[in-house]
């Protein structure tokens, strides 16, 4: 009879202990099944979507050759500047048939006109490995040693970015690992290394619209590539810059523009070929689609502009800005830095009484053509004073803007430019074309 009982009390036991213990062996296949990086990731039942308007540190920041920007947490990617986070091997598929993603060390787009077999394609950073994407589709042999294809660059690395000659001395990347950066010339394959202690740890980079970003945190820091010297007050809450996030800043509710809603107040080639184009308070550049297009504030770059503008030319280095009656000449190589002395009066320095509705300068050429109502003013930038050298009707009435390149003149008037082949516009109104998103980065 005792034994009985003793085999009764052993089996209630043993129940109970395994009643007890199989809600935590349940927890444990869950959070097995969670984690389990070999499991098809092509549906997101088992990962929560980070959401970077909370505040993140990104693992890597790259744009693509068409300027779309990703950037990277953990395994998920966000597109632009906007929307919510998907997984990463949803654009980037082969990146878990040789590694289960579960990060990207680091990305950087290829910077090297002379070598079109490399140019524009996005290199991730995995570990001891390097992929090499264009179009989103894995290059024919990668991955490969990091070292097979930079060599010393060490492994593990934090962040990448390229730097065109120009900008950098040569054709390189930047790479970075705790504060050391290795500096890669793409031509040579030669490496200096620096220390930058003054830079934060950068745990991505950036270089967007030809500025440099290192992001740390959920903040970042615009440095100089060369030096490192940080480039003004920072560091900066990225939320209020590089995304659009409900109660921070820049993104705030922000909303691109339909392209029947452009209306042009100017529009520029400085004498680098950065081309311009000025819309109320703002402007955007014209010639980074491979960053993108942005607008930003009229005063950002041009600081004692306030307001709207009425025509902007350039000739030579110097940027005119003509705002009423008063006219601003900045020097386009200094950082548009306002030439001593101005503004001043537009009759004083053209020879031509203020408001005006367009101007423009073809190349290589020394007359700018000023346009009021349905007049055009011809003045000689080269005579001493400079006057009106000749006066012609024009066959279009109020134009908003006026353009003049290699392929002619185009007079923008609301959503619409008329083409023409020089700046004698014939009486002959041409067809009007729609200004396009691929231009002008506006919502068809």
């Amino acid at each position: 009879m005792t034994a009985v009982l003793l085999s009764l009390y052993a089996c209630l036991a043993l129940a109970l202990a395994l009643s007890n213990a199989a809600p935590v062996q349940h927890d444990v296949m869950i959070k097995d099944a969670a984690e389990d990086h070999s499991q098809p990731k092509g549906e997101d039942h088992h990962y929560a979507k980070p959401d970077r308007c909370k505040g993140i540190e990104f693992d890597a920041i790259t744009p693509d050759e068409k300027g779309n920007t990703f950037f990277f947490k953990g395994d998920h990617l966000w597109k632009g500047f906007s929307g919510p986070a998907e997984l990463s091997n949803n654009t980037f598929k082969e990146l878990d048939d040789y590694h289960h993603l579960g990060h990207v060390d680091a990305a950087f787009r290829m910077h090297h006109q002379d070598d079109l077999s490399v140019h524009d394609h996005i290199y991730f950073f995995l570990d001891d490995k390097v992929f090499s994407y264009y179009n989103y589709t894995l290059e024919q042999g990668y991955p490969v040693e990091i070292q097979q294809e930079f060599p010393g660059i060490p492994s593990h690395l934090d962040a990448a970015v390229e730097c065109p000659k120009g900008e950098c001395i040569t054709d390189s990347v930047l790479f970075f690992k705790d504060n050391e950066i290795y500096s890669f010339d793409i031509k040579t394959k030669s490496v200096k290394k620096k220390v930058w202690a003054h830079l934060p740890n950068c745990k991505s980079a950036f270089r967007w619209l030809e500025h440099y970003y290192c992001f740390h945190g959920y903040n970042f820091t615009r440095f100089h590539p060369v030096s490192g010297d940080v480039m003004g007050a920072y560091p900066k809450d990225a939320r209020k810059y590089f995304m659009r996030c409900e109660g921070f800043g820049h993104g705030d509710g922000a909303k691109k523009q339909r392209c029947s809603e452009v209306k042009l107040n100017a529009i520029t080639t400085d004498d680098k070929g950065r081309s311009y184009a000025f819309q109320d308070a703002m402007y955007m550049r014209l010639d980074t689609h491979r960053d993108g297009s942005h607008h930003f504030p009229i005063s950002k770059l041009w600081k004692e502009i306030s307001g709207v503008v009425d025509a902007v030319f350039d000739y030579g280095d110097n940027m005119y800005i003509i705002q009423s009656d008063q006219v601003y000449i900045y020097k386009s190589a200094a950082h548009f830095t306002l030439i001593e002395g101005y503004p001043k009066p537009l009759k004083e320095e053209l020879g031509i009484d203020g408001p005006v509705d367009a101007a423009f300068l073809c190349p290589n050429q020394h007359i700018v053509n000023i346009i009021q109502g349905q007049k055009m003013y011809d003045i000689d930038l080269a005579a001493t004073p400079r006057a009106v050298k000749m006066e012609r009707p024009i066959p279009i009435p109020k134009i908003d803007a006026g353009f003049c390149d290699a392929d002619g003149v185009k007079v923008f008037i609301g959503p619409e430019y008329y083409s023409y082949q020089s700046p004698v516009m014939d009486e002959i109104k041409p067809t009007p074309q729609k200004i396009s998103p691929e231009k002008f980065g506006c919502e068809g």
